[in-house]
């Protein structure tokens, strides 16, 4: 367990539980970022010549990370640059169905335009408020988080794939920033059509990097307007009127992309199942205790699958309590958040426990 800790530094001075808030930045990370602006202070031009060739391997990284071609992943700065960008290639009027209280950079996105809008109640019975807003309304688009920020509740994906064979020509667009990173996934395999990620939370890629996977299929249902010099450029967008093309109209950040390269470097170097296992033990104890305590609201405790988010029970002076003692996490909705990565451990959740017990909980 110490070699999986050992490149993050910050966990020599703190018990970090706030990955759902932001990741880490993990030594192998910090040590491209050092080299490239080294090798961009000595060389200019000269180093940027190499630019395509850093853009198009973290393309293929990604690919090879979600199970996506590579000519199907778009390079994006942030996850709302990609949803915008996105929606506003969609004719309007149409139908959407949401979740309701899902993440506001999605739902804001949504709501902010001209579409006929229904929601889905987020509680123990999703899938089942999903099915229902579907043979209500039968939404051209769905556009929802895997995994709840706020509360951490995960959509089942096998439910996903029944709803689509369903409803065949209902575009599924999700934000997958809570999920990706924390258990192997599949996108060419899933239900999906669509799958954005910001990559500072469980990826450790640090900010200003995030990507699209897109079905091939979906090319021509949506037409987007972002065109620039850009577009052209790259070993996957050499055609004009190359669809990823339109979602990178500009110059791409070699730092930031490379940065995510590095990234996918180390999680492949660990393996995505031992992430996922370590991940997975840690979060069903997490959920063991928490439910013990009388800490997390019965549509949490009720799922029979749950990710590696909570929301406890508590107030700011629990917060301040919990930061006097080294322990990060955040305050979300109208409890306090804490997330389990891979670099977490069982005895980091004990001092957890053991804390909220000594403040009275």
């Amino acid at each position: 367990m110490e070699i999986l800790r050992k490149g993050f530094p910050v966990l020599e001075q703190y018990t970090y539980l706030n990955t759902a808030a932001s990741g880490l930045l993990p030594e192998a990370v910090w040590e491209f970022r050092q080299n490239h602006d080294l090798d961009f202070l000595l060389g200019a031009s000269v180093f940027k010549e190499k630019q395509a060739g850093i853009l198009s391997k973290t393309r293929e990284l990604v690919g090879e990370t979600f199970g996506c071609p590579p000519g199907q992943v778009a390079l994006v700065p942030n996850f709302s640059y990609g949803l915008n960008t996105l929606i506003e290639g969609l004719e309007k009027p149409k139908k959407a169905l949401l979740l309701q209280n899902d993440y506001p950079s999605l739902n804001w996105a949504v709501e902010s335009r001209n579409f006929e809008i229904s929601y889905a109640e987020i509680n123990e019975n999703l899938e089942k408020n999903i099915t229902e807003a579907f043979e209500k309304q039968q939404p051209d688009f769905f556009a929802f988080s895997i995994v709840q920020y706020i509360n951490g509740i995960k959509i089942d994906l096998e439910f996903l794939e029944n709803l689509k064979k369903e409803y065949p020509e209902t575009l599924f667009i999700a934000d997958g920033t809570q999920f990706c990173g924390t258990e192997a996934y599949n996108f060419n395999d899933s239900a999906i059509d669509i799958l954005i990620c910001s990559t500072y939370k469980w990826l450790n890629a640090g900010y200003g990097n995030a990507f699209m996977l897109f079905k091939k299929e979906v090319e021509g249902k949506i037409a987007p307007k972002a065109l620039g010099f850009g577009s052209l450029q790259g070993k996957y967008k050499a055609h004009e009127g190359n669809f990823i093309g339109k979602f990178e109209p500009g110059h791409q950040d070699t730092l930031n992309y490379g940065s995510l390269a590095e990234a996918l470097k180390l999680i492949k170097k660990i393996g995505i199942a031992e992430i996922s296992s370590r991940i997975k033990a840690l979060s069903s104890k997490a959920k063991s205790e928490f439910t013990k305590m009388n800490l997390l609201e019965e549509s949490v405790v009720n799922r029979a699958e749950h990710s590696s988010i909570f929301n406890i029970k508590g107030n700011n002076k629990l917060f301040e309590y919990l930061r006097s003692k080294q322990i990060i996490v955040s305050q979300r909705g109208e409890g306090i958040r804490v997330s389990f990565h891979y670099f977490n451990t069982e005895k980091e959740l004990n001092l957890l426990l053991k804390e909220l017990k000594k403040f009275g909980i």
